[in-house]
């Protein structure tokens, strides 16, 4: 195992001293020690292109090479600025990636993160990115010279980290509630309220596990649900390319990290959705299902903002007072709907996770 420590100390004898990137499981003592003791220079990013462009800004400031982190899975959205603007046959910026590797050959994941986990190394080769597979205390001194070199020849350099690499505290620290409404009693009372053949499509992490849970412990039935088992910030977008095509009540269950990842959406769901369309987002000011870091949402006007887009109606629900009759508000206005529900952190341990996922989707278009 790697101290997180170790790793920083190691950045920081190469000039890098700013951090910035998309929270992942794989990484979270990582991202968790950056929160604590470098707030200054640590900034979370909204997608993984966004960090990498944050990051060539600090470079073109500083002079400094910056240090950009994510899960693989999130290496697809970085690709755009990583080849157009900092690639060497471009403007030639250094940067260090550190890559969170879901999905390593070496160890058991879900299948959303093996198809990714297998081409990860490919992807860096084809980039031209010298990379080392993190390891052990030893691979960091390959590292080092692979920065060292980077910045001398002004290029890019990454690392990959597999799960259980970055040794973890000694004490789990609590993630703190910022809202307190509970979450899995608001969505159990969702389900139960929701009309025959209503469509869920629910975004990635914790919303999709929970629905998932809680439909299997309580048995209910009555309508479907397509879990984005990845994909994250593109569940409006499948939500509404869903809606346009049918007449089925189209409920769109987002969290707060997945729509600040491709903001972009919502604008395309007030220009475009019918009136079956119900888009809601389940707001805890956190990357709840990755470490709890905050997302900052609890800053944004959402009724103003939703309005602002095209939206007709704006609900919100942050206590039980008066639930069941909210909802039904909300499900059976005739017009655009925006609802945000303040919700705490999930509460649920060992949510099961979607298997059989061919046998899900073919369920959920029958």
């Amino acid at each position: 195992m790697i101290k997180v420590d170790t790793l920083i100390k190691l950045l920081k004898k190469n000039n890098c001293n700013f951090y910035t990137g998309v929270p992942d499981s794989v990484l979270k003592e990582l991202s968790s020690f950056l929160e604590s003791k470098n707030k200054k220079s640590h900034l979370i990013a909204t997608n993984e292109g966004s960090a990498v462009s944050i990051g060539i800004g600090h470079y073109l400031s500083t002079k400094r090479i910056p240090c950009i982190y994510m899960q693989n899975s999130g290496l697809s959205n970085a690709l755009n600025p990583i080849i157009s603007i900092a690639h060497k046959n471009v403007y030639s910026i250094p940067l260090i990636l550190i890559i969170g590797w879901r999905g390593s050959p070496r160890i058991k994941d879900e299948p959303q993160h093996n198809v990714k986990g297998k081409i990860t190394q490919q992807i860096l080769k084809l980039l031209n990115i010298d990379y080392t597979i993190l390891r052990s205390n030893k691979d960091l001194k390959k590292f080092d010279k692979q920065i060292k070199k980077a910045k001398k020849n002004k290029s890019i350099v990454a690392c990959l980290i597999e799960n259980g690499t970055l040794e973890k505290k000694s004490k789990k620290s609590k993630k703190k509630d910022f809202y307190k409404l509970n979450k899995e009693f608001f969505l159990k009372t969702l389900l139960e309220n929701l009309p025959t053949k209503s469509k869920i499509i629910a975004s990635t992490g914790y919303n999709s596990r929970e629905l998932l849970y809680l439909r299997n412990m309580h048995k209910i039935k009555k309508t479907k649900d397509f879990y984005m088992v990845g994909g994250m910030g593109h569940t409006s977008s499948v939500a509404l390319g869903y809606s346009l095509s049918t007449r089925n009540k189209t409920i769109c269950i987002d969290g707060d990290g997945s729509f600040l990842m491709h903001l972009g959406s919502i604008k395309s769901i007030a220009t475009f959705a019918n009136k079956n369309f119900k888009y809601i987002l389940l707001n805890n000011n956190a990357h709840d299902s990755v470490g709890g870091q905050n997302t900052f949402s609890n800053k944004i006007k959402f009724e103003k903002f939703a309005k602002s887009l095209g939206f007709h109606k704006f609900f919100s629900i942050k206590s039980k007072k008066n639930l069941k009759r909210n909802i039904k508000n909300f499900l059976n206005n005739a017009s655009l709907s925006f609802l945000e529900v303040k919700v705490a952190n999930s509460k649920i341990k060992r949510l099961p996770r979607p298997k059989d996922l061919i046998k899900i989707k073919n369920q959920f278009m029958n």
